[in-house]
């Protein structure tokens, strides 16, 4: 279940990848960099083995916004052994509509099966994006005087502006750091030949360098020329007050890299391309192109960098994310991370946070707990905690948007109308429970 079905269609004027549920974002990359290099994708952090189909499904963030606005024309197995067809791909593959027409005629059943766990999702149309003539990526670093709130406020009016033209990150400091650390400890110990400790203490040095800030939001602008030249300016004259503003794009660091590269027997050039080599992959993102960077990120944390990121389960990492959707207002936003952090130290943790400005009018925040998961102690740490910040999000009046299958039992509410209308909708397709039974069953 790999396969991108229309292969020989997609082109520039049919901008629409027909994939299975097992097909990558390394691998639609790939294919559309060697047969259609002017189109992209919204492409997730994640490593390149992801599926596509799986992280949509599950409402995952790309970098070009929410992935389950990417799908449409479900093909779907229900636990009756049905098959179901979404808008127009029900008039039959041949159709003209079939895979360009995302709404059909009548009610729109593809969100039944979003986090639904109504059917298994066997193929889906993907949505693909032109590339534009120019794409610049831009680094706001918070100044020790302004406030998260504050800057979360300008980016929120410049996303609804459509001057940021993609989803914008803000990572705190410890986020921002264990996302450099790995390309940073490559480059010195690759092209510089430092090992053992000075390596790691060298790439901490030169990782706050690069994230000084508390905290460091990282946006993209396209557009034509003129275009990225003016919303350059408006963000500038508008985030001047609260944070510092680094522009850069693919040239600009392959430049730097290469100048940077030829003078690395000087300390202050080494620790510039060791830098470079480090966002540059991170920077291909927002290119359409997926990078493995994440993962090798904590495969170096946990001290297993001989592994691939598909390999990650052969480490002792520890994951557990807490996802809280979050309103568009900037003093609450802090407040409530001050609440989550304050529980957190409680549980001795430190918490990885990323708040995304997705939408027009509400942010997501992904927050992550590190722990070795070979110490049954730090595991047992580790799920209080999480659990702890969970109950924190539900007295704050919020909710989560995308739930781990281990806190199913905690999310739903056996007596709430709107879970027991989720069980109706889940037994009329799966009445016997074939697929993930019970979770979202009273």
């Amino acid at each position: 279940m790999n396969a991108i079905l229309n292969e020989d269609r997609i082109s520039t004027a049919h901008p629409v990848a027909l994939i299975q549920p097992g097909v990558t974002q390394g691998q639609l990359a790939d294919f559309l960099a060697r047969h259609c290099p002017q189109l992209s994708f919204n492409v997730t952090g994640s490593a390149r083995a992801t599926s596509l189909l799986g992280n949509a499904l599950d409402r995952g963030v790309g970098y070009l916004g929410p992935r389950h606005l990417d799908l449409f024309g479900l093909e779907v197995v229900t636990g009756t052994g049905e098959l179901i067809y979404t808008g127009f791909r029900r008039l039959g593959e041949e159709s003209p509509l079939a895979h360009c027409h995302p709404a059909g005629l009548g009610p729109m059943l593809d969100g039944l099966f979003l986090q639904g766990n109504s059917g298994i999702v066997t193929s889906a149309c993907f949505r693909l994006q032109p590339r534009r003539p120019r794409h610049v990526a831009v680094s706001l670093v918070l100044r020790p005087d302004a406030s998260l709130g504050q800057l979360i406020e300008i980016l929120s009016a410049l996303k609804r502006e459509q001057v940021l033209t993609g989803v914008v990150h803000s990572g705190n400091r410890p986020r921002g750091r264990v996302s450099l650390m790995h390309g940073v400890a490559e480059y010195l110990q690759q092209h510089c030949g430092i090992d053992g400790e000075h390596l790691g203490r060298m790439a901490e040095e030169v990782a706050a360098a690069v994230a000084p800030g508390e905290w460091v939001a990282l946006g993209g602008v396209t557009g034509t020329r003129r275009q990225v030249q003016a919303a350059l300016h408006e963000i500038r004259r508008r985030t001047r007050a609260v944070a510092t503003l680094r522009v850069f794009d693919e040239a600009r660091l392959n430049l730097g890299y290469s100048v940077m590269h030829a003078l690395r027997a000087l300390p202050w050039a080494r620790r510039q391309a060791a830098a470079i080599n480090a966002i540059r992959p991170l920077h291909g993102l927002a290119l359409g192109r997926p990078t493995d960077a994440a993962i090798d990120n904590l495969l170096w944390r946990f001290g297993r960098t001989d592994l691939t990121a598909a390999r990650l389960d052969e480490s002792n990492c520890g994951l557990i994310f807490i996802n809280p959707a979050l309103p568009m207002d900037g003093a609450f936003v802090e407040e409530a991370l001050r609440a989550f952090e304050a529980v957190a130290r409680a549980y001795e943790h430190v918490l990885y946070v990323t708040v995304n400005v997705e939408t027009d009018n509400s942010l997501v925040a992904v927050i992550n707990l590190l722990f070795d998961r070979s110490d049954d102690a730090e595991r047992v740490r580790a799920q209080r905690c999480a659990d702890a910040i969970y109950a924190e999000i539900r007295r704050l009046g919020l909710e989560v948007y995308r739930a781990r299958v281990d806190m199913m039992d905690q999310v739903v509410d056996p007596s709430s109308s709107h879970w027991q209308a989720v069980a109706r909708v889940k037994a009329a397709f799966d009445p016997d429970g074939v697929i993930a039974p019970g979770r979202y069953c009273p």
